[in-house]
């Protein structure tokens, strides 16, 4: 596709796949809160060794003027997530453009025909690749750093966005929260009732580290069915996911709550690796290594990442049992935790976060737009 000088290719060889992968470290070359990701894993997330590959299609494309890489979008579609939700929607990720709309909709174009040609009735995103990763536009809270697989994009995306015709389908918030000296008494008064009906909660065993993500998956797929957006995870992704984690994953921040030794509730925060990827600069070598281990013993925020109740023992005290428990690890280590992502209408924990002292502090929007 070609406009105003403009030329929109699909990616076909190694050449343009390292041009995909590299643009967004020339485009926010001169940005201080960019994080560079590693430009190895970004390969094997493109390749086939991606299981999302098991039940999606997805498609690379770059823009160029005059013969240099502008911008960049993939356009997906996710067989599960219409399988599950009955619907026709495609999806665009991984979206990147300099400051000119004329780029920004040809990229996005692109995609809408390609997906319209494919039977879909909606586009939606951005999803890189779905709910289940990076996910949402950055509308509000550019001026802090993004955390472990967190969106972040300049503002004048959304201002594309909404000139291509796109409108909001869900927002995301993300809240931080400076972890104090105690939590509240009304923490404390729900946690006994939680104890009296026999929860207990534990960390996980990280030398059963896959049986242990056997666990989670359960509970993930049964506590997450009905939020908007969900896609259940599959055995392969699971594994994928947790080959991806087992590296960064700390034990006692990653906690799985218990009834009578059935899992009924998860909560897993992660120490911001993105803290040590920033010094790495998306390069692995030996000067980055010793860089990583010297940067990894100096993080002091976390991401609660996960964070389920299965919705049968939801308002019986779990959730601030399991907030307790991983209070108790963290006081003292760590400065910060961000409670991400809280759909908008995820009234209940929006409330449990802002009882503890969670601030609102990002929020990210996923768009869409009928075909």
């Amino acid at each position: 596709m070609t406009s105003e000088g403009i030329e929109v290719i699909e990616v076909q060889s190694k050449k343009d796949l390292n041009d995909f992968i590299k643009l967004p470290l020339s485009l926010y070359s001169k940005d201080p809160l960019f994080v560079p990701p590693l430009i190895h894993d970004m390969r094997e997330r493109f390749s086939d060794k991606n299981p999302l590959f098991l039940h999606a299609e997805a498609r690379y494309f770059l823009a160029k003027k005059d013969g240099k890489p502008c911008g960049r979008i993939v356009s997906i579609i996710n067989h599960r997530h219409n399988e599950f939700h009955k619907e026709k929607a495609g999806f665009f990720g991984f979206f990147e453009s300099v400051n000119d709309f004329a780029i920004a909709s040809s990229l996005l174009n692109t995609v809408s025909e390609i997906l319209r040609k494919e039977g879909m009735e909606i586009m939606r995103g951005p999803m890189n690749f779905s709910t289940n990763e990076e996910c949402g536009l950055l509308i509000d809270g550019y001026t802090e750093p993004p955390l472990l697989m967190t969106p972040y994009n300049p503002s004048y995306y959304s201002n594309f966005m909404e000139k291509f015709g796109m409108r909001k389908a869900r927002d995301l918030y993300a809240y931080i929260y400076d972890i104090p000296e105690q939590l509240p008494e009304k923490i404390h008064r729900v946690v006994d009732i939680a104890e009296k009906r026999g929860i207990t909660v534990r960390a996980i065993n990280k030398k059963k580290f896959n049986r242990e993500m056997i666990i989670f998956r359960e509970v993930y797929n049964s506590a997450w069915a009905n939020n908007w957006g969900f896609i259940p995870l599959s055995e392969e992704e699971t594994a994928y996911i947790a080959n991806r984690l087992k590296t960064i994953v700390i034990p006692e921040c990653t906690l799985i709550a218990e009834k009578n030794g059935e899992p009924v509730g998860f909560m897993g925060m992660l120490p911001d690796f993105n803290f040590v990827l920033k010094h790495m600069k998306g390069k692995i070598n030996p000067i980055t290594i010793i860089k990583a281990m010297y940067y990894s013993k100096k993080i002091k925020d976390l991401r609660l990442l996960l964070f389920g109740i299965k919705a049968e023992y939801r308002n019986k005290g779990v959730d601030a049992l399991l907030l307790r428990e991983g209070y108790r690890v963290i006081r003292g280590k760590y400065k910060r935790v961000e409670f991400s992502w809280i759909l908008e209408d995820n009234i209940p924990v929006q409330r449990i976060v802002k009882m503890i002292g969670g601030r609102l502090y990002k929020k990210y929007r996923i768009y869409e737009k009928k075909l």
